[in-house]
């Protein structure tokens, strides 16, 4: 899965966003990165940076959002195929031969409020440019994230399924969002992966 330049690529931000510049990325972002999804422990799981750089590293797109000089927010994009141990995303692997899946969005708490979220989500489609089916993601029921699942929903994600995490004692909504409906219909009637990626609690 090939997306732009990781030093140069840039998109727009979400409309009245206009200093706010989606873009993929570096090295430098880390430490950012990594305060970002620590602000949003429970609601994400903690990660220690060395795993969140190498996420960023196997990712098919791994986009931040900066704001007047700021990273204001974050997004890790998975293909299929990946060298990744999440149950959530061993669970779309059986199903879909062919996705985009979205493992991880977080805004800046300075920054929550301002479109970033909607703006990463826009980044994100526009570097897809047609290249998968389906953006996939998971969103807690239990724990319940109900902001997330209606912000998921405006942007026409629907439900697929559910799954059970440890032991019952977490519980995720399983969404999907099409990209194009001709490629839906590929991705359908083509034959399920068989391979079995390495398994571990969801990360969402």
């Amino acid at each position: 899965m090939q997306f732009r330049d990781r030093t140069r690529a840039a998109w727009p931000g979400a409309a009245g966003e206009d200093d706010m510049q989606i873009r993929t990325w570096h090295p430098d972002d880390l430490n950012a990165v990594a305060a970002i999804n620590e602000a949003a422990v429970p609601a994400m799981n903690s990660l220690p940076a060395a795993e969140l750089r190498r996420l960023l590293e196997i990712a098919a797109a791994g986009l931040v959002a900066e704001d007047a000089g700021e990273i204001a927010g974050f997004m890790i994009c998975l293909a299929e195929g990946a060298d990744y141990d999440s149950l959530n995303y061993h669970w779309f692997s059986q199903r879909y031969p062919s996705f985009a899946y979205v493992d991880r969005v977080a805004v800046a708490p300075s920054a929550r409020g301002r479109g970033v979220g909607e703006a990463l989500y826009e980044g994100l489609i526009a570097a897809l440019a047609g290249s998968r089916p389906v953006l996939l993601c998971e969103v807690n029921q239990d724990p319940p994230n109900p902001g997330s699942l209606r912000f998921h929903r405006r942007l026409g994600f629907r439900t697929v399924g559910r799954q059970e995490l440890e032991d019952g004692a977490k519980t995720v909504v399983m969404l999907e969002k099409e990209l194009t409906v001709a490629a839906s219909r590929l991705n359908r009637a083509a034959p399920a992966p068989t391979r079995s990626p390495r398994r571990s609690a969801g990360r969402r």
